[in-house]
């Protein structure tokens, strides 16, 4: 197992080339903010960076997100991880009620669960030790990737050391005594307004659709600004939460609607070999796209099953000029591809494949090998808490 673990750190640390833990969650009232500072570093490679420097996490006052009695975290509020049998601190983003504090419930019972108004933040509160952990959505079955936090998972040191799948509730909500012909908009995260776009038109409301960072920050902004002619797609925790009533309940698109989140830590798990365990990477190649098939055929050789793939804009050089000097110049866009498999990095295949994929990409990481979650499953009931943000 050692041997193994040595292994996966190995493929984070260079540039050709990561669980479980388990909330009846201890919610903390103050919101980590930040101005996210970035500073990539340079590298000798014409591939992007695997990590940004954080220049530090800079509070500033919210007064739609946090309660008046309470401050942001700077950090000067900075402190070290809890000892041996302390509860852990797990990031989410969005406010109290939110769905991505549903989720930081269920990977982490007992935890703290620190509110971050931005998915950086969340990052960054992990890696300057405010947090143990975080919790953050990467795909839903309706709505598809987040694609925000895949660019984060590269450029940020975090390992993912599990999964979270959630089913999907969504419920209406308003003020006390506002019926739904009173409404003129719905707000809700984008995802939350993706799922319920077909609801929403069967329902007849002549509302327009606005889109704000989470669900419950929503409901909060309703309850907050006391808006008669604003409705929240959130969850009825929420309502709860914000004294709101739910005008609709169950009202997402598709039962089959699941989140799938990634717990992430400083450092990565021991990969195993006595339960299914799933691999994460990114890759690419400085001449092109046409790697990918030679990735995917070192996995099919071995039987290995993919669960994910995604390709992502490479940020540090999104276009690949070819002169031709008898057609001119052909202009490619470069990618870089993430790919979920269903293998551990214990597993002798897994590590022959990346073997023979570090030999023709110009740029791998392991973002983890983790547990999948295979925990039961069933359509969205009106007791899930759980969806994109």
């Amino acid at each position: 197992m050692k041997a193994a673990a040595q292994l996966v750190r190995s493929y984070t640390s260079v540039p050709n080339a990561q669980g479980t833990d388990s909330c009846g969650t201890s919610r903390s009232c103050a919101i980590v903010t930040s101005k996210v500072v970035s500073q990539e570093q340079s590298e000798t490679l014409p591939m992007p960076p695997v990590s940004v420097g954080v220049d530090h996490v800079n509070g500033h006052n919210s007064t739609a997100r946090v309660p008046h009695h309470q401050k942001p975290l700077t950090v000067n509020d900075l402190s070290p991880t809890p000892m041996h049998g302390s509860n852990l601190r797990v990031a989410y983003q969005g406010v109290p009620g939110a769905y991505s504090e549903a989720a930081a419930g269920k990977a982490y019972h007992n935890c703290e669960a620190i509110p971050c108004d931005q998915f950086e933040v969340a990052f960054q509160a992990v890696e300057l030790w405010t947090a143990d952990r975080a919790v953050l959505p990467v795909e839903n079955s309706l709505g598809g990737s987040i694609h925000r936090n895949y660019d984060l998972l590269l450029r940020h040191r975090l390992h993912i050391v599990g999964e979270v799948h959630l089913p999907v509730h969504h419920c209406l909500l308003a003020l006390p005594g506002v019926s739904k012909e009173l409404l003129t908009r719905v707000i809700s995260h984008p995802q939350g307004l993706a799922q319920c776009e077909r609801t929403l038109t069967k329902l007849g409301l002549n509302v327009s659709r606005e889109a704000v960072d989470d669900t419950a920050g929503a409901a909060e902004l309703i309850a907050a600004n006391n808006l008669h002619d604003t409705a929240a797609i959130a969850s009825a925790r929420a309502a709860e939460i914000y004294g709101l009533e739910i005008l609709e309940d169950g009202i997402q698109d598709d039962a089959s609607n699941v989140t799938r989140f990634v717990m992430l830590a400083r450092e990565p798990i021991v990969p195993r070999t006595d339960r299914p365990f799933k691999t994460s990477i990114v890759f690419a190649h400085e001449k092109g796209t046409s790697v990918l098939f030679k990735v995917l055929s070192a996995l099919a050789f071995r039987d290995i099953s993919l669960t994910k793939i995604e390709s992502r804009p490479n940020h540090n050089r999104p276009i690949r000029l070819v002169d031709d000097v008898n057609v001119g110049t052909a202009k490619h866009f470069e990618y870089m591809f993430y790919v979920d498999f269903e293998a551990s990095m214990a597993e002798t295949r897994a590590q022959n494949a990346l073997s023979e994929v570090q030999e023709f990409t110009s740029f791998l990481r392991v973002l983890g090998s983790y547990p999948m979650d295979m925990t039961p499953w069933s359509p969205s009931s009106s007791t899930s808490h759980t969806a994109s943000s």
